[in-house]
This record gives C-alpha cells, sequence and structure tokens, in this order.
C-alpha cells in the first residue's frame, strides 16, 4: 500500500532494498524496544510524505538477525538510507522527524 512502511524479511530485502530502483529507508526495529515504538509513527508519516522518492520498509531484527547483522545493526531504532544497493546513511536512536528529514534529505540529495 503506498504511502505506508511495508515489512521486509531476509527474503526479499536483496529484491526490495539492494535492487530497488529508487532510494529506501529501513528502519531495523524489534516490538519489545520502546524508542522504536516512539519512532514508528514517524517512520509511517514518511513513508507518506516521500512516497515515489523513497521506499519505506521495516525490518525486525529479532526475525531477521542475519541481515540486522550484515549491515552490523547494533543498537534500534536503526534507519538505514539505501540508494543502489549501498547503505548512505545510517541513522541510530530516536529522532524528531524535522531533524530526520533532514538527514533523509541530506542523503538522498547526495544520490541523485
Amino acid at each position: 500500500m503506498p504511502g505506508a512502511a511495508v515489512a521486509v524479511t531476509e527474503q526479499t530485502f536483496d529484491t526490495e532494498v539492494l535492487k530497488s530502483p529508487i532510494p529506501v529507508l529501513v528502519d531495523f526495529w524489534a516490538t519489545w524496544c520502546g524508542p522504536c515504538k516512539m519512532i514508528a509513527p514517524i517512520v509511517e508519516d514518511l513513508a507518506g510524505e516521500y512516497a515515489g522518492k523513497l521506499k519505506v520498509l521495516k525490518l525486525d531484527v529479532d526475525e531477521n538477525g542475519g541481515t540486522a547483522a550484515k549491515f552490523n545493526v547494533m543498537s534500534i531504532p536503526t534507519l538505514g538510507i539505501f540508494s543502489k544497493g549501498e547503505l548512505i546513511e545510517r541513522i541510530v536512536g530516536y529522532m524528531p522527524k524535522e531533524q530526520l528529514k533532514k538527514r533523509i534529505d541530506a542523503a538522498l540529495a547526495t544520490r541523485v
């Protein structure tokens, strides 16, 4: 559904993230993580605001630990911005929406 963060798994990560024709924001999270719950509505908002420019996905680190380890996700929430198969920006921890948007815009500007 456009404008909503969609779940991604280890099985779909390569296709959905690394081979995506547009940049992808991946929210590495877990159900027990308080800050993850705080940032989740912001991530959902961003999915709507950046629809068509940025794909927004969520990866549960408990269910997909291999992918989290591959990208050295040590603490959550971690937001990773991928472009052309590469991790180009990593945002660790909770951050207000406006601050997040500045980081996302800066990352996207370097990869247009």
